[in-house]
């Protein structure tokens, strides 16, 4: 059984709607104690970290996230829930869930600090290709390097590790796309807007 964490943040029909189209069993669920018993947790988002913070104090889910992070069962962040188990997002100067070690900072800042001026767009909205690193991700078995994903971002995981990026995309820097550490896998992209590549990764991640 997969559980989905609702939290009133964005993409989560898009979630629904893709994981029917695989056969897959899922609860939906505003409650941790709903999701217990959840053998995979999905953690979707679209919006605003500090806001997001605030909806997982007042649901328990911040608490809930941390047990199961050390419980060791599987479980996927996709966009905004790539970059809350972080330790810091400089969107609304939060604390985050701190489950691995990193920060969320705004393109321009990473630009800034590389001494960059690529006169690209924020956000990054549409299709960007992934190159893989340190050896990939188990969850993008079956998809070709270089497979295009769909993204709508507007900051970007600085993670402490950088052993913990599995995929990355170009886009005036180095974006990591895929991160990965132990039962933690979060993707800053939408496998689930993806095509048949986003769906083949979140086939295996039901499939483990």
């Amino acid at each position: 059984m997969i559980g989905i964490v609702d939290y009133n943040a964005g993409n989560i029909k898009s979630v629904e709607r893709a994981l029917l189209s695989l056969n897959a069993n899922f609860i939906l669920s505003k409650k941790p104690s709903e999701l217990e018993n959840c053998e995979r947790l999905i953690v979707p988002g679209v919006g605003e970290a500090k806001y997001a913070m605030e909806q997982f104090k007042k649901t328990g889910f911040d608490s809930f996230l941390k047990d199961w992070a050390k419980s060791k069962k599987p479980m996927l962040g996709i966009c905004l829930g790539s970059q809350i188990v972080f330790e810091h997002s400089e969107e609304g100067d939060v604390d985050c869930l701190g489950l691995l070690k990193g920060e969320i900072k705004l393109f321009n800042t990473v630009w800034k600090k590389e001494e960059k001026n690529p006169g690209l767009k924020v956000p990054q909205i549409g299709w960007n290709d992934l190159n893989f690193a340190n050896g990939g991700s188990k969850l993008l078995a079956g998809v070709p390097e270089h497979s295009d994903f769909y993204f709508v971002h507007s900051y970007l995981i600085q993670p402490e590790d950088k052993t913990i990026v599995k995929a990355w995309v170009d886009y005036g820097t180095q974006v990591p796309a895929c991160v990965e550490s132990e039962n933690i896998t979060v993707f800053q992209c939408h496998p689930e807007k993806s095509g048949k590549c986003g769906l083949q990764v979140l086939k295996n991640f039901i499939n483990g």
